[in-house]
C-alpha cells in the first residue's frame, strides 16, 4: 500500500521552522551541509531560520507534527 503524502500547513511550517532555528541559536549542529553553501551561496553568515528553512526544505528537521484527531 503506497505511503499517504504529508500535508502540513503554513502555521504547522511555522512552529516547525521557528523550533529548528531557536535550537540552532543555541548551539545545535546543522544538518545541511555548510560548505555546500557556501559554494551556491556566498555569504559569510546563514541566519538560524535560514538553515531552519533549508533543513525543512530538505526534510531533514528531526521533529514531527502530533495532530488530535476528532471522531
Amino acid at each position: 500500500m503506497p505511503k499517504p503524502e504529508v500535508f502540513i500547513t503554513k502555521y504547522e511550517q511555522a512552529r516547525l521552522v521557528g523550533s529548528r532555528a531557536l535550537q540552532l541559536a543555541m548551539g545545535a549542529p546543522p544538518l545541511v551541509d555548510i560548505d555546500k553553501l557556501k559554494k551556491q551561496f556566498p555569504a559569510k553568515y546563514f541566519s538560524p531560520v535560514d538553515l531552519a528553512k533549508l533543513e525543512f526544505e530538505d526534510g531533514v528537521i528531526p521533529m514531527q507534527v502530533m495532530r488530535k484527531t476528532v471522531f
